[in-house]
Parts: structure tokens; C-alpha cells; sequence
């Protein structure tokens, strides 16, 4: 059995312990109390509880590092140290409609000499299925103790791609529908699951073939990120750089169907 680092033990743990509460307040999902956090995005007590739960049980590990959460903002920690990046409910709008495709994803972001930062440790926790994605830097991805592989299709029409479809609020249409209209009619298939970080795990498990997005924040995609790449793929931006989370768009998939998705997408955004 593959053994991982002491954090990725903290990591784990804290899932697992906000991952039990959100299994049994989605049995009651139909009670919970919701706020309005926007248009058509909404965040229940659970989320706000699971966030809390993680934060607590990471700050008693590691004291001294600070959190980027997709709740609770930033929360300043010691400048040279780690901090984390958390989404302590990726899927929320599936996991309030009663649909089991929701998951926790905690990332480890390092600071680089001359101000850059790096992400070296990334969890994927899918409650409802207890499927336990991890990825640290140098050392492959996995799901539990199996080494996770991207699909080794090279062919588009045989693949399968993820996406996500811009709501009321959020993302830009207009530019979506130009680049589905590029990749639809060259594959076999196009999913929209309303997880972005489980679309990451699944591209590195080589579920999915491909993976498509733009308008993500960086806790939606810092772990799925890494375990693409730990898992021999390929994610970029819209551009083809390096900066798919400060570009807040991201094209993964293994280096050939990811060029070619990359091709897609570039020549339908000209």
C-alpha cells in the first residue's frame, strides 16, 4: 500500500471529518436553511459548517498558515509559511437539489522565491462515494492507494469531455457557446456535472478524456489541477500558458487531446 506524507494525513483527516457532516445533512437536505449568496448561487448552513470544521481541524496541524476559502475570504497566516486553499462544498447547487456530485478539495500553496507560488499538495474528497483523490508534487496522483493514470486516447472522436456551462450571473455565453460549437461536433461526448474539481479528479483517473473551463476561482481547481498534472497530463489556460488559476480558465486532457482541445478552443475564441 502506498504510503503519503504526514500533511496529506491532515488533509485527509480533516475531509473526512467535514465529508461525515455533509453526508448527513444531505439526508436532510430538504431542511436545511439556506441564505442567498448571489444569483442563483446559494450557500446552506452545511457548507458553512463543513468550512468550518476544516479550518478548525488544519489551523490545530498547522498553526501558523493562513487560508484563501471560498467562504470565509482569506485568513492571513505566517508569509513564508503554506497556506491553504479550501472549497468546502464544490457542487453546492447539486448537493441542494438532493444530486450525490459534491466534493471537499483542500490545496497546499507554496511561496516561491521572488513572489511566485506553487501548489504542491492536493486533496479531492467525494463524500458520498468516500473516493479520496490526492496528488503531491514529484509523486504521482492516486485515488486511495491506486496510481491514477490520464486516458491514453489520442483520437477526439472517441473522447469524452467535460465541461462547465455558464448560469445566471456567471460566466460569459456567448464565448461558451462559440467554443462548444467548435469541440461538440469532433467528440464522442460533452458531460457537465457541476463539480469542477471532480471533473479535474476524473480527467487524472482518465474518466474523463478532456476538460474545459473558464470563470473558476482558485479553490474550485488548485487540487484537480495537480492531479492532472501528477498524473501525466496537460492544463493550461485558454492561451496555452501556465496560469490557468490567475487566468481563471482551464483546458486539461493528456498531451494530445489536449493540444488538440486547446486548438479547438483557441481558433473558436479568434
Amino acid at each position: 500500500m502506498v504510503s503519503h506524507s504526514g500533511l496529506l494525513t491532515v488533509m485527509e483527516r480533516a475531509a473526512r471529518k467535514a465529508g461525515g457532516k455533509l453526508r448527513r445533512d444531505f439526508g436532510e437536505v430538504e431542511h436545511l436553511q439556506v441564505s442567498r449568496k448571489g444569483p442563483a448561487d446559494f450557500v446552506s448552513k452545511a457548507d458553512k459548517q463543513a468550512e468550518k470544521t476544516l479550518v478548525e481541524e488544519l489551523q490545530r496541524a498547522r498553526p501558523d498558515w493562513g487560508f484563501l476559502l471560498e467562504e470565509g475570504g482569506e485568513i492571513a497566516g505566517d508569509p513564508t509559511k503554506p497556506r491553504w486553499i479550501i472549497d468546502p462544498l464544490d457542487g453546492t447547487s447539486n448537493f441542494l437539489h438532493g444530486i450525490p456530485h459534491f466534493a471537499i478539495s483542500i490545496a497546499v500553496e507554496e511561496p516561491l522565491y521572488g513572489g511566485k507560488k506553487d501548489i504542491t499538495t492536493g486533496l479531492v474528497y467525494q463524500p458520498f462515494t468516500d473516493e479520496s483523490y490526492w496528488a503531491e508534487k514529484s509523486r504521482g496522483a492516486w485515488r486511495h492507494d491506486q496510481r491514477l493514470r490520464v486516458s491514453a486516447r489520442r483520437d477526439m472522436a472517441d473522447c469524452l469531455i467535460a465541461t462547465g456551462i455558464p448560469f445566471m450571473g456567471h460566466g460569459d455565453f456567448a464565448q461558451w457557446t462559440r467554443i462548444f460549437g467548435a469541440v461538440a461536433p469532433s467528440v464522442a461526448g460533452i458531460r457537465r456535472f457541476g463539480a469542477a474539481s471532480l471533473d479535474l479528479a476524473h480527467v487524472a483517473s482518465g474518466r474523463y478524456d478532456g476538460f474545459w473551463e473558464s470563470d473558476l476561482q482558485p479553490w474550485d481547481v488548485a487540487a484537480g489541477i495537480l492531479l492532472v498534472r501528477e498524473a501525466g497530463g496537460f492544463v493550461t489556460d485558454y492561451r496555452g500558458g501556465d496560469q490557468p488559476i490567475e487566468r481563471r480558465e482551464v483546458i486539461a486532457g493528456n498531451d494530445a487531446i489536449h493540444s488538440k482541445l486547446h486548438k479547438l478552443v483557441a481558433n473558436a475564441l479568434r
